[in-house]
């Protein structure tokens, strides 16, 4: 069935092993924990909740249906089993002697519920046209239509009617022995999913979209024992002692699922009947229920439409980071607990076996038990799809699977031999193997390992092949070649009656170190007053700066519209400040190494070595006027050894090194009434930028080159000046070249 409610909650996963690394050194892939070994492959192994391998229970096939799914599972009296299945709507009988038959294709492609009355009948609920029908023997009659599209769950009260829950108007209706129904509760949801009867014949109700639980007390008379955060109640598992246990789940149906079911109902043929069918009057009449249907919980994600029957044990979608499903225990009092969840896997039905509680899920077609303690053992996968149905019997743990619709026994003895294959480890970069050991309890069985390696995430045939056993007590060199990716494989088999034990499994490995890389190289000229403070960037002495990243771009800091100018602050010192960033993939720590040379020099210079901070302040002085380049490297020599270190470097943007000012030479004529006073400013290391004047220390005002432009090392500039001036009057010429140097001359005009 489909479910969509979204519910986030937190269950801690934690990583399939631990894995110890050290810079520079040897790295260890440790597996010894439940969460370190739960997400490989298991065939014939067990995982202990202490995070132990062993061999599981036997597990032996009693029926193989060929069909998409086994969706419902029913016992007689006499130990026959019945199966519903999909898509093609047949119902099997499995005899106790493991003689198997299909003895009924429904009208419909789904059997989604079965019962079995005290009589040994059988009872069969059949979507999406939902009917249920029944076959006594040879004979087989439409018993009950409740005028739905689904029918999910069927359930025997002790006077011998017949409960029968329903989609997707969310009803349960009332069956007489004779086939009189009628609304027994209208829930207002879109569906009942599970039905189940408790200790004081009770009957107890779970729904979808909003996983409420009822307990329906009477007609039109229930109590909400639980509302589930997640939206489909799966399974219900009523107790002696008033305690109830329910299995919950979320999700949604895929598109391709819905467009499979849409397929199966189309195609699905309606076979010839041959018995008698015998139609119950129509009971539309006596389905009186309640007059205004409450709609489900607005605040809660609602379904999508139902176009075809999907069964609710249909696999659903993945959701990251959200519970996906859960079990509860409600007690006598009505108070609940969460006794397991997760984000992993979809629970999908449940049985209890005094302490023991047994319940199955859709990862591999899993079987775990959960012991009184709530600690999870990991019993067997089956290998299917899901596993979707569990029946107790006195035979053993019965199973069904869908994908492909199989029926399993979990025997009482363990399974002589089995294998375990672990997740895919990353080393990260490709490595050099080392040894592989392990831990095993003493006087266990034979147990031996093979490992695989290859530079795709997912196993391929561009993997190695697996490698020869390694059976030594003591562990064993690898042989797998050289890789990024690596997986081992351990065979157990038992020795006499003592069953083999795994503890924990090690694997050293050296990967290859990484090239560090520097991302960013940021070089710029300030003034410091305080040599103290050298290692300091003064922001206010500079508003012109270089960056350059590892991509070969360039980018200027804090620089206005028009043409970018060094601007110094004087106030004390001039120096070079470099900046850094950089890293490691490997987490090696790094030094990094200073070079430099002028523009119009061909060798690089040391200019300091050994650096652990990612910045460096300069005197400037040390330089001559002219443009320079600074190259950091970066090495990763303190985590490694001499041949295995590695490094790579970063160039910077040239960088102008000015602290000679401008010369400036002024010459005063005149023509008539103006005055003109020609400026001729020259500087040796970079061009004029700007010139302006005062007159008698009056505010300065900008001055045009002759040219048009001052972008030149030699630029003239004419100052003309009308009357009125003073009977002195004292004019002072400013030029700042390109580093911000101010070169001043003074003419006095009489």
């Amino acid at each position: 069935m489909s479910t969509v409610k979204q519910v986030m909650r937190i269950l801690p996963i934690l990583l399939l092993a631990s894995t110890l690394a050290f810079a520079g050194g040897a790295a260890s892939w440790e597996s010894h924990s439940f969460s370190d070994f739960v997400r490989g492959r298991f065939t014939g192994i067990s995982l202990t909740r202490d995070g132990r391998l062993t061999l599981a229970p036997r597990l032996d096939t009693l029926f193989s249906s060929g069909e998409t799914g086994v969706w419902s599972v029913a016992s007689a009296p006499d130990g026959t089993l019945y199966l519903g299945t999909g898509h093609r709507g047949r119902l099997y009988r499995v005899t106790p002697n493991g003689q198997a038959s299909s003895i009924w294709t429904a009208p419909q492609p789904e059997i989604f519920a079965l019962a079995v009355d005290s009589r040994g009948a059988v009872y069969a609920g059949t979507s999406p046209d939902g009917r249920v029908f029944k076959i006594s023997g040879a004979q087989v009659s439409e018993f009950y239509n409740p005028q739905s599209k689904y029918i999910w769950a069927l359930a025997f009260a002790p006077d011998g009617s017949l409960f029968v829950a329903t989609g997707d108007n969310g009803r349960i209706h009332r069956v007489s022995p004779s086939g009189q129904g009628e609304v027994w509760y209208e829930t207002g949801q879109s569906h009942v999913t599970s039905l189940a009867l408790d200790a004081r014949g009770r009957l107890i109700a779970g729904t979808e979209p909003n996983g409420i639980i009822y307990r329906v007390e009477a007609k039109d008379r229930a109590f909400v024992l639980y509302d589930s955060p997640l939206p489909e109640i799966r399974s219900l598992v009523p107790m002696p002692d008033g305690s109830v246990y329910a299995a919950a789940l979320g999700g949604s149906v895929t598109q391709r699922q819905a467009q499979s079911a849409t397929g199966a109902a189309a195609t699905h043929s309606i076979p010839a009947v041959t018995t008698s069918i015998t139609v119950t009057a129509d009971a539309s009449a006596q389905q009186g229920g309640l007059d205004v249907k409450p709609k489900p919980d607005a605040s809660k994600p609602q379904p999508p439409a139902f176009t075809e029957a999907t069964p609710p044990s249909s696999p659903v979608v993945d959701m990251s980071g959200v519970e996906k499903s859960a079990i509860y225990r409600i007690e006598p009092d009505n108070m609940v607990e969460t006794i397991w969840s997760s984000k992993e896997e979809n629970v999908f039905d449940l049985t209890v076996n005094g302490r023991d509680i047994t319940f199955s899920t859709d990862q591999q077609g899993r079987i775990y038990r959960l012991t009184p303690d709530l600690k999870s053992v990991l019993l067997v996968e089956t290998r299917e799809g899901e596993t979707t149905r569990l029946l107790q019997q006195p035979s053993g743990l019965l199973a069904a699977t869908s994908n492909l619709g199989k029926l399993y026994r979990l025997s009482q003895s363990l399974a002589p031999a089995g294998s375990y294959e672990s997740p895919v480890h990353d080393a990260g970069n490709v490595a050099r193997w080392g040894r592989l050991d392990f831990r095993a309890q003493p006087g266990s069985g034979a147990i031996a390992f093979r490992t695989r390696s290859g530079n795709s995430e997912r196993p391929d045939k561009t993997w190695s092949e697996w490698s020869a056993p390694i059976s030594a007590s003591s562990g064993a060199q690898l042989t797998s070649p050289n890789a990024r990716f690596i997986q081992f494989q351990v065979e157990m088999r038992a020795a006499g009656s003592t069953p083999p034990v795994l503890d924990s499994v090690t694997l050293t490995y050296q990967p290859r170190n990484s090239r560090p890389t520097v991302r960013s190289v940021a070089a710029y000229p300030q003034w410091i007053g305080d040599p103290s403070k050298a290692a300091q960037p003064q922001p206010a002495g500079a508003a012109y700066s270089i960056t350059v990243t590892d991509t070969g771009s360039a980018s200027a800091a804090a620089t206005s519209a028009g043409t970018p100018t060094q601007t110094l602050t004087r106030s004390g010192r001039p120096q070079i400040y470099l900046s850094w960033t950089a890293d490691d993939p490997d987490g090696d720590p790094l030094t990094y190494a200073i070079h430099y040379r002028a523009e119009d020099e061909r060798d690089w210079k040391l200019l300091k070595d050994n650096i652990t901070d990612a910045f460096l302040a300069q005197d400037a002085e040390i330089f001559a006027d002219g443009r320079y380049l600074f190259r950091v490297t970066a090495s990763d020599k303190s985590a490694n050894s001499e041949s295995a270190a590695r490094s790579s470097d970063l160039v910077s943007q040239p960088v102008l090194i000015d602290l000679t000012p401008p010369t400036v030479t002024l010459a005063a004529r005149r023509d008539g009434a103006v005055t003109i006073i020609t400026a001729t400013a020259a500087d040796a290391a970079s061009p004029i930028r700007r010139a302006e004047y005062s007159i008698n220390a009056s505010p300065w005002r900008a001055i045009e080159s002759t040219d048009g432009i001052t972008d030149s090392r030699s630029e003239t500039y004419e100052i003309r000046l009308t009357p009125p001036l003073g009977q002195e009057s004292s004019v002072v010429v400013r030029v700042l070249d390109s580093a911000g140097n101010p070169g001043l001359a003074r003419v006095v005009l009489n």
